[in-house]
């Protein structure tokens, strides 16, 4: 499904997969990696992480860990929710902007079910795309939420002058290609900005569109944590902004943190981000 209005992007929402996005083209230029991402085994994720945005969970969120029930089973890579077909329930045109609304039902590893109540909004004006979801617990038993936001970008896009800045950063920003070698992952808490609840993050400048930088706001109320990440390894050329909802570590320690609260069957939590380009 195209997805666009006024100055924004032109987004492809995807709805074999939850209505993430794949192609994310803007002035012409499409930002998403496309086949410059690594393969990890799991045909989901290969399709999922080629678009510019995909969303991890929402029962697990990282790499698989063994499920509590002792079958030696497994939480899939980054969750159940990639793969999981959307339906739409509305989609609005408007001279101001543009909107869809859609439900997705992730049947979850541990054999329970949550429902994704997704709402994309994009401002004629603007361009700013402003995404809210709301995960609610649909099945029987209860269940700890994790959500994580892949926004993948390919890097060959990037040049010296890129820069990612944001409080969450040492002194406010970074150049794109942090860490050492070939890639490299870390994972920061988001504090929102003073007046606000949502925490900005911005890459750029992008001179493949004019200067343009990419500027991205998460709630931090249900995703107060950043992750990043970038892989130039072989073939690969991305680099990753990934607001989540839990730090990186696995089940286990986040359990004893105390951080994995569950829904009952009835509950929800929101989510909200927004993009744009300017």
């Amino acid at each position: 499904m195209l997805f666009h209005a006024g100055v924004g992007p032109l987004l492809e929402l995807d709805e074999s997969s939850a209505l993430d996005i794949g192609s994310c083209q803007f002035e012409g230029v499409e930002l998403a990696p496309g086949n410059a991402v690594p393969d990890d085994g799991d045909a989901r994720i290969l399709h999922s992480v080629a678009g510019f945005l995909f969303t991890c969970g929402p029962d697990h969120i990282r790499h698989p860990e063994p499920l509590k029930d002792g079958s030696g089973a497994k939480y899939p890579l980054h969750g159940s929710m990639a793969a999981s077909p959307a339906t739409v329930l509305s989609h609005l045109s408007r001279p101001e902007c543009v909107e869809v609304i859609a439900n997705t039902t992730v049947h979850l590893a541990d054999g329970g079910q949550a429902t994704v109540l997704r709402r994309w909004r994009m401002n004629a004006d603007t361009g700013e795309v402003d995404l809210e979801d709301r995960v609610s617990n649909s099945g029987t038993r209860p269940f700890p939420p994790m959500l994580m936001y892949h926004m993948n970008l390919g890097a060959h896009l990037f040049d010296d002058a890129t820069r990612l800045t944001g409080s969450m950063f040492p002194e406010g920003g970074i150049g794109w290609v942090f860490g050492e070698g070939e890639g490299h992952v870390f994972c920061v808490p988001a504090e929102p900005e003073p007046g606000s609840e949502y925490a900005r993050v911005v890459l750029g400048p992008i001179n493949a569109i004019g200067g343009k930088s990419l500027h991205v706001r998460f709630a931090t109320d249900t995703i107060p944590h950043l992750q990043m990440w970038r892989n130039q390894a072989g073939h690969c050329n991305v680099i990753g902004i990934e607001p989540v909802s839990h730090p990186w570590t696995n089940r286990k320690e986040l359990e004893q943190m105390g951080l994995m609260e569950v829904i009952a069957p009835g509950e929800f939590r929101i989510y909200r981000l927004s993009f744009s380009f300017q």
